[in-house]
């Protein structure tokens, strides 16, 4: 009996109904699973082809108990006496992911109403966390907890799965010294609670009830016992929703008054850090190794998001020498790299990777920037025209990202002239770009040191980008930090 069959003979005894339709439902997944949409004359569900039992049984357990708790996933309507073939509800096609998309590619952006339902989903991620506690986690696959062992198979698996395919040096009995003690860091967060593992935009369902959208969850099979952080950190850090960094802070903030852990920031951007990782891994392995191109197109949104981590959070890797020197060579790597890997099209679903915009400051003594994707497109922008705050003792220990340099800058009117030239000029080439579907555009900026004129004038220009192109993807390089 072919797998399909056997949904349908499942759909009738659950239903009373025979199907009338079968409908396989398509999309990227670092799964194996396969979804149907099964039909009959007034029912519908969703039906699923799973092998991997343990899995099955993890789903089945989670499941059936978040349901029980009122929780808003999805209710299990059947499942075949293999436990291989199951039905579940249908939730439709929307997820929180697909209405973002809609959003930018319309031009709104990260609007009021999207603030609302990413807020809501952070509300019930911290009922779901509280609520499964008291699951069954002996189920849990591939482990029960998010404990030692688990960390460091994620952490391997970033090891092998991108940083030995992208080829990336390091000193591998060093590395995993900083593993151990980046896992033990990890570890001294509260772990009691039962951790989503894969909370992501796509894995949230938005439906309306009485013309008012729903969230329902799904895909938490890889549900364990864990740390609350790690939930909140795939959320609000997952590399192709790319959200602002104002909006991730606000919802952080809302998400920690609610859930009440007074600690809860003292370990929050350690798991930051371990979920890019993680994620870097699959990418590496779904896309460098399976030669997936969605995978191929989320590397330079990871690495962003891993290149402001280690710029706003030093505190988190001073202590780890080796991890240091890996994340530093991998921010040195051009986020255009990924886009000419010959892996397929552009993701036309993804319409923040339609364009990547790299910003980039440098300095003039170590010469000009390189243009890894071969196209030469760009401009660079000479900075050292401008007033010079590196001139004087009092800004030489600064930088362009900080508030003195910044304030010394902003008191210069040339500065505001040369930017807004300089925007009146990328302006035009991004929305030719965009006309075109040009994948890549390289702005930089040079100056004396590539300290302090240089990486102001990026960091204003990606602002400027952000908020003028939200469709855009916007990626900022100071070489010379």
């Amino acid at each position: 009996m072919s797998d399909t069959d056997r949904l349908v003979q499942l759909f009738a005894g659950w239903a009373g109904e025979p199907c009338a339709e079968v409908l396989a439902l398509s999309g990227e997944s670092a799964s194996s699973r396969r979804y149907f949409r099964l039909r009959g004359a007034t029912r519908c569900c969703v039906g699923t082809v799973a092998t991997d039992l343990r899995e099955n049984e993890a789903f089945f357990s989670f499941g059936s108990h978040l349901h029980s708790k009122g929780l808003p996933v999805p209710e299990i309507y059947a499942v075949d006496a293999d436990r291989r073939h199951y039905l579940q509800e249908d939730l439709g096609d929307t997820s929180l992911y697909t209405i973002l998309l809609d959003k930018r590619r319309a031009g709104r952006g990260f609007d009021a109403d999207m603030h609302a339902l990413y807020s809501r989903a952070l509300a019930d991620l911290d009922a779901i966390q509280k609520g499964g506690r008291d699951a069954d986690f002996a189920v849990g696959f591939p482990r029960p907890a998010f404990d030692r062992r688990a960390i460091l198979w994620d952490l391997s698996y970033f090891k092998y799965h991108f940083l030995k395919l992208a080829d990336i040096p390091f000193d591998e009995d060093r590395l995993q010294d900083d593993f151990e003690r980046f896992t033990d860091s990890l570890l001294e967060a509260d772990c009691n609670y039962f951790m989503y593992r894969d909370f992501n935009p796509r894995n949230i369902m938005v439906t309306e009830q009485a013309g008012e959208p729903q969230l329902r969850y799904i895909d938490f099979q890889g549900g364990r016992r864990g740390a609350a952080q790690y939930d909140v950190a795939s959320l609000l850090y997952s590399a192709k929703s790319d959200l602002p960094e104002a909006v991730r802070t606000d919802l952080l903030k809302g998400y920690v008054a609610l859930h009440g852990d007074p600690r809860f920031m003292e370990r929050f951007w350690h798991y930051v850090l371990v979920r890019i990782l993680q994620t870097l891994g699959a990418y590496g392995f779904r896309g460098l190794y399976q030669r997936k191109p969605y995978f191929v197109q989320s590397i330079p949104l990871g690495l962003g998001n891993l290149r402001r981590l280690a710029e706003d959070h030093r505190e988190v890797l001073e202590p780890y020498a080796e991890l240091t020197a890996v994340v530093e060579a991998m921010s040195a790597l051009a986020p255009a790299r990924w886009g000419a890997t010959g892996s397929g099209p552009a993701d036309e679903a993804v319409g923040s990777a339609q364009l990547t915009v790299t910003v980039q400051s440098f300095s003039y003594k170590r010469g000009l920037p390189e243009d890894p994707t071969g196209n030469g497109g760009g401009h660079i922008f000479d900075c050292r025209a401008l007033p010079n705050p590196g001139r004087y003792e009092q800004y030489r220990a600064y930088t362009g990202k900080d508030r003195p340099v910044i304030e010394f800058l902003e008191r210069e009117p040339a500065v505001d002239t040369f930017l807004d030239h300089a925007r009146a000029i990328v302006g035009q080439s991004v929305d030719k770009y965009l006309e075109r579907r040009f994948t890549h555009l390289s702005v930089a900026f040079g100056c004396t040191g590539g300290q302090h004129r240089s990486v102001y004038c990026a960091e204003r220009m990606a602002q400027w980008l952000r908020a003028q192109y939200p469709q855009v993807t916007v990626d900022v390089v100071h070489r010379e930090r």
